[in-house]
């Protein structure tokens, strides 16, 4: 931990330059950073545990405790704090209804094993592979279909108080076009708040368990249940923390200038390691942050001993019961605002990467494999085979992947690739 250089005076940053990995800031500087880093990912990393009823403080423990391991796996290369995935969000929910909470932590921590041996694969093979079976169709698509996948959750919690659910939409609306800089990055933790104080005011809050907290204590740790009929639930997820952390090394290693493409094995090693953990005890899958990404392009400080200091001072809140009771009191109208937000934001996050990568579609392979694996996501197509039951995310991933690549070979074989989707399609492109 003691190993940063300090960046020339430690104070100022040099028009141009950037505070990278191995350097720091003043240490009073760094730790400023650091809280910043932790406000940024606060609101996104509780609102998962609050969606799918798991503890916050216990989520919260293991996003710090997966941070510190992130950093000492890569190195101290790769600036990240691990929150919370929201591509948890859906199995969890579901998992948690039908098999309990025990049942959802065996997926979270298959899910994790898997990410971890994928890991090492990349790191002793590379990470050419995962851009020929994840091509930016295919990615694209997991992405928005889990987003558009929750959109009921969201409805229903709306529906619970929706008074308080579109004070919060609206105040994340406003909010997100009325601050420059880091208040306008933290919209839906500010607009939380917003819709918190409404809900308080309206009677929709209760304290009682907050009072009854002790101020320090160890979280609620809960040992998984392994249950093959939830696995099909959470493997497709997989697929999404491989496409975040790549995005985010890839990211870093833009704004840094530094190349990270040795680093990506461990990076996923990483982030699977602690998914592991989180799923052996209680927490919610992590993933990297990009809040986090928005702090270091703001502040153009990269310092890894930044993210010590978040993670330190996540542990310590995490480590105050009545802290995370004060978080659970987060009512559903909020929730619903909120989700219905995030849940739309994941959605066209896949058709961002559609946009980033230029996918074509004029092409009937991306046109068909993005058109059926939504409406596959959207709708939750459902299929139970013996104990196993698949949903929409895991039924859509798996066409988006499968239609892709077959229909790929076939263009390919047949000399079909080029020909236009459809009359609309030719007509644009003469």
């Amino acid at each position: 931990m003691g190993s940063w250089t300090l960046y020339r005076d430690g104070k100022t940053i040099a028009p141009g330059e950037v505070v990278a990995p191995g350097q720091r800031l003043s240490w009073p500087r760094t730790i400023g950073i650091g809280a910043q880093h932790v406000v940024a990912m606060f609101g996104a990393t509780f609102l998962v545990p609050l969606l799918t009823g798991f503890p916050p403080a216990t989520t919260l423990f293991f996003s710090a405790i997966g941070t510190a391991g992130f950093l000492l796996i890569t190195r101290g290369r790769v600036p990240s704090y691990l929150g919370s995935s929201f591509a948890f969000i859906a199995p969890i929910g579901a998992a948690t209804a039908s098999h309990g909470m025990a049942s959802a932590l065996g997926g979270v921590l298959v899910v994790g094993v898997l990410l971890a041996v994928l890991g090492l694969v990349v790191h002793l093979a590379g990470a050419r592979w995962i851009d020929v079976v994840m091509p930016p169709i295919v990615t694209g698509t997991i992405v928005a279909l889990i987003g558009l996948n929750l959109a009921p959750a969201a409805w229903g919690n709306v529906q619970a108080a929706p008074v308080t659910a579109v004070v919060t939409i609206v105040a994340i609306v406003l909010i997100t076009v009325l601050f420059r800089g880091l208040l306008g990055r933290l919209a839906i933790l500010l607009g939380v708040l917003v819709g918190y104080a409404v809900a308080v005011a309206r009677g929709e809050v209760g304290f009682d368990a907050v009072q009854d907290a002790a101020w320090v204590g160890l979280p609620q740790f809960t040992a998984p249940h392994f249950d093959v009929a939830v696995l099909g639930l959470f493997v497709p997820v997989v697929l999404v923390l491989i496409a975040e952390n790549v995005g985010h090394v890839k990211s870093v290693a833009a704004m840094t200038g530094e190349n990270l493409d040795d680093v990506m094995g461990r990076a996923l090693l990483a982030d699977g390691v602690a998914t592991t953990l989180a799923g052996a005890g209680g927490g919610s899958g992590t993933t990297t942050y990009a809040e986090n990404i928005g702090v270091m392009a703001a502040t153009k400080v990269y310092s890894t001993a930044a993210y010590w200091v978040a993670a330190g001072f996540a542990l310590l809140l995490s480590l105050s019961p009545k802290f995370g009771e004060l978080v659970a009191t987060v009512p559903v109208g909020v929730l619903g605002g909120a989700g219905t937000v995030l849940y739309g934001m994941i959605g066209i996050l896949g058709a961002r990467i559609w946009v980033q990568n230029k996918v074509d579609f004029s092409d009937p392979v991306n046109l068909t494999t993005a058109g059926i694996a939504l409406v596959v996501g959207v709708a939750n197509f459902t299929w139970v085979a013996g104990d196993m039951t698949f949903e929409g995310i895991a039924l859509g991933t798996a066409a988006a992947l499968g239609i892709y690549h077959v229909m790929r070979a076939v263009a390919r074989w047949r000399g079909t690739s080029a020909e236009p989707a459809s009359p609309a399609s030719a007509a644009r492109e003469g």
